[in-house]
């Protein structure tokens, strides 16, 4: 897709190739925000259903008007600054936080000179040195949704009968891929009608760790019962959710985090750590429960309480399933950031850059 000069109001940088959790969010957002303002990314391998420019283009638009640079990385809001005071273009510059820990200097003087800041999380604005807007990040409930036949669809992704739990996301100690298997260990133990999958992608150093969980979980005589699938595409991922009892988010840290997202809007109870912004994310005892970091024992307690009590996994499944509707729909996202693109236009000064 290639929008005319005059339509282009936004333009959102993804200067990266490989998948990331920036990407997908402009892929998912993009979209949804062009149908009712001029929004383009710009970068390398954006899919052909996202509407974008070259970057030669994003840098070279006319100076008729203010637009917005919506940064998300250091590079992209150093390249906005560039493109505004270098090259003149007539840029009002944004970005995006999701970070929970102290920045750098450089960071700090790169987000000093942006025109406006959007955190992900009320946890990520504490971290910030700078006025900021708050938008959590939101999902397509229309494509994560409770499935129409569970039985079935278990039965399709040749996943055993009973009740599954999944763990999805990066395999690295930092998502606490061990924490999970080491609880599942000792969860499956004792509930024989039990099963988990654990999805993800394993890169250079941390395929040794996928190695050694797979050999933990041998040792267990759990190997028809621990399931490692392969990373599936983007596109099917939504089914692997509604093939759940119970998911589990076991990160030691993260910036924001949208897997329980993706599973409670597919009506399933969420476990997860108290990192990120799963406190913001999960009303702890209503749609899931909220653990410490890196204890496998509470883990193991917290999923074993929820998996023996039918109804109340039910009860707070359809919970979930509700507060997805009414607080993270990805529209709702959308319309706060364009709000956001509207005040900042609204609001620019006159004359050149």
């Amino acid at each position: 897709m290639k929008p005319a000069t005059s339509q282009i109001a936004v333009v959102a940088p993804n200067l990266k190739r490989r998948l990331s959790g920036v990407t997908a969010t402009i892929v998912r957002l993009v979209p949804l925000m062009a149908r009712t303002m001029g929004v383009v990314a710009t970068g390398p391998g954006l899919p052909p259903e996202v509407p974008h420019i070259p970057l030669a283009r994003a840098a070279t638009l006319p100076r008729d008007r203010w637009r917005v640079w919506h940064a998300r990385r250091n590079t992209e809001m150093l390249l906005g600054l560039a493109l505004r005071h270098v090259l003149r273009r007539r840029y009002r510059l944004l970005f995006t936080s999701a970070s929970q820990r102290r920045h750098s200097g450089y960071t700090k003087w790169l987000i000093a000179r942006m025109d406006g800041i959007i955190a992900t999380s009320q946890k990520t604005a504490q971290y910030l040195e700078h006025p900021s807007t708050v938008i959590l990040h939101g999902i397509d409930t229309d494509r994560f949704s409770p499935p129409a036949d569970r039985a079935a669809l278990r039965a399709r992704l040749d996943l055993p009968a009973g009740r599954v739990i999944g763990c999805f996301g990066r395999i690295r100690e930092q998502k606490g891929t061990d924490v999970f298997v080491e609880a599942m260990c000792r969860l499956l133990t004792a509930m024989p009608g039990v099963s988990a999958v654990v999805m993800g992608r394993a890169t250079g150093p941390h395929e040794e760790l996928l190695a050694r969980l797979k050999a933990q979980v041998a040792a267990a005589g759990l190997s028809d019962r621990i399931l490692f699938p392969p990373e599936v595409p983007v596109s099917q991922v939504a089914e692997w959710y509604q093939a759940l009892d119970l998911f589990i988010a076991p990160q030691r840290w993260e910036g924001f985090g949208l897997t329980p997202l993706e599973a409670m809007a597919c009506g399933v109870p969420t476990i997860a750590t108290r990192v990120g912004a799963f406190e913001e994310l999960i009303l702890d005892g209503r749609t899931g429960r909220l653990i410490a970091p890196g204890d496998a024992a509470e883990m193991t307690d917290a999923a074993r309480d929820l998996l023996s009590d039918p109804e109340a996994l039910a009860t707070m499944a359809e919970a979930a399933r509700a507060d997805m509707l009414s607080r993270f729909r990805l529209e709702r996202e959308a319309e706060e950031i364009m709000a956001v693109y509207r005040d900042l236009l609204d609001n620019a000064p006159g004359g050149a850059a």
